[in-house]
């Protein structure tokens, strides 16, 4: 729980919360592989017991890291399509959602896929990685379903493949205007699946 400073008053942050922000900040910056322990420790100003007491390990530090960027996703497009009053406009503003995202000024991709680039399959980037993208897809297709698509599932999948690869041309071709394009690509696959 944090405590309150006596010289500003500002909340202190916890060791899981120092902990966290220094690895959301290091991992997703420079890969999760060449940034070690003892530099997370030294980040976040901590002893090196704190990280050892609350994680257990690297691996769980990693899927704290990413189960704190899927449940940001979650929160960020979640809010974004509680500006829209259908299905379809919500489809459409995950791809706004997106559009926001890869303008921010620390945009450096898809986290999930920078992390899985460089780990083996079947560990916990895996699973989180997969964890995220099961609930994008699910999102994608309850919405194609609610807004009459003849099939859900397909519409989803071209969908999952159009916010995936703006993410990607966002970050290789320092477009963060890409998102507006997806947006466009979205409505056309949107409007066919659904005539």
């Amino acid at each position: 729980m944090s405590t309150i400073t006596s010289e500003n008053a500002q909340p202190k942050l916890s060791a899981r919360e120092r902990l966290l922000a220094a690895a959301d900040e290091l991992f997703y910056a420079e890969g999760i592989h060449t940034v070690g322990i003892d530099r997370i420790i030294e980040h976040a100003g901590v002893a090196k017991a704190s990280l050892y007491n609350t994680f257990g390990s690297k691996d769980e530090l990693v899927r704290a890291y990413l189960t704190g960027r899927h449940e940001s996703r979650q929160r960020r497009i979640t809010k974004r399509l509680e500006d829209y009053d259908t299905p379809r406009a919500k489809l459409l503003g995950v791809f706004d959602a997106l559009t926001d995202y890869v303008a921010l000024p620390t945009f450096r991709g898809c986290a999930f896929a920078n992390a899985s680039a460089e780990s083996q399959p079947g560990g916990v980037v895996d699973e989180v990685s997969t964890s995220n993208r099961t609930w994008t897809r699910s999102l994608l297709t309850d919405l194609a379903r609610e807004a009459g698509a003849g099939d859900p599932d397909a519409l989803a999948q071209q969908l999952m493949l159009v916010y995936d690869g703006a993410i990607t041309g966002a970050r290789m071709d320092h477009r963060p205007d890409v998102g507006v394009d997806a947006r466009r690509t979205a409505e056309i696959l949107i409007d066919s699946a659904t005539a």
